[in-house]
C-alpha cells in the first residue's frame, strides 16, 4: 500500500472584487509580499492601478507636507503616510494620509501589537481622480459610520477639495471662509488655503498654515493635549 501524502494547501491570491472578511483579507495580503497596496472596503477587495504623478503623486505629497508640518509643531498629534487602518471587520484601508491624536492624549485609535492603526483616526485625507471615485462613495460611508471626525477628499480632475466634519452621526461640509481658507474643527490651527493648494502654490499654502499654527486656538489646543496626558 502506497502511503498517502498530504497536499499543501495554497493561499489564494487577492483579486479585485473578492468579498472577504478582514482576517482572510490579511491572510491573503500577507502571502503576497510583492503587493504594495490593497484595501478592504465594505467587505470588497480593491487593488489600485499604478499611480500617476500629476493626478496623484504630487497632490498626495502636498497634502502630506501640510499635515506633516502641522503634526511636527503639535505635540501629541501624529501624521501617517499611507498607513494600514483596521477600521472594522469589513474595512481595512490604506488612506493617503491620516492625522491622529496620540492615544495617551485621549485619541480614539490604538496601535496593535503588529503596529497597525486600529479604530478611526481623527482625520483622513484621500486624493481622488474625480467626484465619481470610491473615496466619495463606499469609503466615505465606512469612515462616517466608524466616526472618523474629519474626512478630506481632493478631487484632482474636478479641481475641488471637500472637507467633511462628523456631526450628529453624519458628515457635513466645512465651509470655505471668505478669505478662501478652510479651518479644521478637530485640529485647531490646521488652516488650508484651498485655491492656493489646488493650483500648487505651496509657498502660500504653508504661509497660511504657519499663521494657523501661530494662532491662540492652536496654543490652547496644545495646552489641552498636554493636560490630557498628565
Amino acid at each position: 500500500m502506497v502511503p498517502s501524502r498530504s497536499i499543501p494547501l495554497q493561499i489564494p491570491p487577492l483579486e479585485n472584487g473578492d468579498r472577504l472578511g478582514r482576517d482572510e483579507f490579511e491572510r491573503r495580503y500577507q502571502a503576497m509580499p510583492h503587493l504594495k497596496q490593497a484595501e478592504l472596503i465594505e467587505g470588497v477587495v480593491y487593488m489600485p492601478a499604478a499611480l500617476r504623478f500629476r493626478s496623484h503623486g504630487q497632490p498626495h505629497g502636498n497634502l502630506v507636507t501640510c499635515l506633516g508640518t502641522y503634526a511636527a509643531l503639535t505635540p501629541g498629534v501624529a501624521m501617517g503616510d499611507n498607513p494600514t487602518v483596521r477600521l472594522d471587520l469589513d474595512n481595512e484601508l490604506q488612506p493617503d494620509a491620516v492625522l491622529l491624536i496620540e492615544p495617551q492624549q485621549g485619541g480614539q485609535t490604538q496601535l496593535s501589537e503588529d503596529d497597525y492603526i486600529e479604530g478611526a483616526p481623527e482625520l483622513i485625507a484621500e486624493v481622488a481622480a474625480s467626484s465619481a471615485a470610491i473615496d466619495l462613495t463606499d469609503k466615505k460611508l465606512a469612515y462616517q459610520r466608524n466616526g472618523v471626525k474629519e474626512y478630506l477628499v481632493w478631487q484632482v480632475f474636478d479641481q475641488k477639495l471637500d472637507w467633511f466634519h462628523w456631526q450628529e452621526n453624519r458628515y457635513v461640509s466645512l465651509p470655505i471662509d471668505p478669505d478662501g481658507i478652510i479651518r479644521s474643527h478637530v485640529f485647531p490651527g490646521l488652516w488650508l488655503a484651498i485655491d492656493d493648494l489646488l493650483r500648487g502654490d505651496m509657498a502660500q499654502v504653508l504661509t497660511i498654515l504657519q499663521t494657523g499654527l501661530a494662532s491662540s486656538q492652536h496654543t490652547t489646543f496644545i495646552n489641552q493635549l498636554t493636560a490630557d496626558s498628565e
